[in-house]
């Protein structure tokens, strides 16, 4: 379990992480998300014990995280692929890290294997694309076979077997009852992965619960209509007070409402004759409720004047 209370983080005279508190409990998925800048990698950092807080506490299973002796059997993480010594081969490097945690040897023909990277175990991982290098992330997360795991940002690089790999593998570690804690940017991926959400912005605590409770917070879910006469009804309900876009890729005889329930909308194209050939209520996204959510943490918005 990892426990965050009060956690705050500031740089000279600017706050990264402002007073943050949550817990990342055993057995699910926990999806960490926020705009860029909102705090994210420090707050991780942090828990790592990769930087001091300014005041508050990160805990794993109680304690910090640098007071675990032979810390890869308790924490497992990855955070930027890229900090390997290219010069080194994956077996070395993880050997390396085996060693110095009390690891058996074995386990690191182990995880390679796992992660799909024993035949090129001997190459040097200067040479390793970005996906390669992630594998090699996981690998060492996974080496000290810890309760607790954490991800930044996992699948960048990937090919689509590699990001259903992943989504495979944490799905299966948190089955085990093993704590996942996993960041990314990608609202698919946290759709098809994650159970609960933690989300933060400008350095504060957004929302922490369920994955489903946090979609339905949006105001966006829409409903698809389908008709032949797709520009008279879309006239229709733009003057019963609905915003209706034609729904691509789907093509000019689907609608997308917003603003008026299905069964109005039906009742509407029935008292006008119009033939429909779809009325399916679609839920609000995560992206969408992400959006509403977060619109005033961005930090570096885009589009807007300033």
């Amino acid at each position: 379990m990892i426990e965050v209370c009060e956690l705050t983080k500031r740089f000279g005279g600017r706050t990264a992480v402002d007073h943050l508190s949550f817990t990342v409990l055993p057995g699910r998925v926990t999806g960490f998300l926020g705009p860029n800048g909102a705090g994210k990698s420090t707050t991780l950092r942090m828990i790592l014990g990769l930087d001091a807080p300014t005041t508050g506490a990160a805990t794993v299973d109680g304690v910090p995280f640098h007071r675990h002796p032979r810390g890869l059997r308790y924490v497992g993480a990855l955070l930027d692929a890229g900090q390997v010594h290219g010069g080194r081969s994956a077996t070395a490097h993880l050997r390396a890290l085996a060693r110095s945690n009390g690891i058996p040897r074995r386990r690191v023909d182990q995880v390679l294997q796992e992660v799909g990277l024993a035949e090129a175990a001997d190459r040097r991982v200067g040479g390793f694309s970005l996906g390669m290098k992630q594998r090699l992330g996981i690998a060492a997360a996974l080496l000290g076979d810890p309760p607790v795991l954490m991800f930044d940002e996992p699948i960048n690089g990937m090919d689509p077997e590699g990001v259903l790999w992943v989504r495979r593998l944490l799905r299966r570690l948190a089955g085990e009852g093993r704590t996942v804690f996993l960041s990314s940017h990608l609202m698919t991926e946290m759709e098809n992965t994650a159970d609960h959400l933690v989300v933060i912005g400008r350095g504060r605590l957004v929302a922490a619960e369920p994955l489903r409770d946090f979609a339905a917070r949006s105001t966006r879910s829409s409903v698809l209509v389908g008709t032949p006469r797709a520009a008279q009804l879309a006239a229709l309900l733009t003057a019963a007070g609905a915003s209706v876009e034609p729904e691509s890729p789907a093509g000019a005889e689907t609608l997308a409402v917003t603003g008026l329930p299905a069964d109005r909308i039906g009742a509407l194209a029935f008292e006008h004759g119009i033939r429909l050939s779809e009325l399916t209520t679609r839920a609000a996204s995560l992206e969408a409720a992400f959006m509403d959510l977060t619109t005033d943490s961005v930090e570096y918005p885009a589009g807007r004047p300033r």
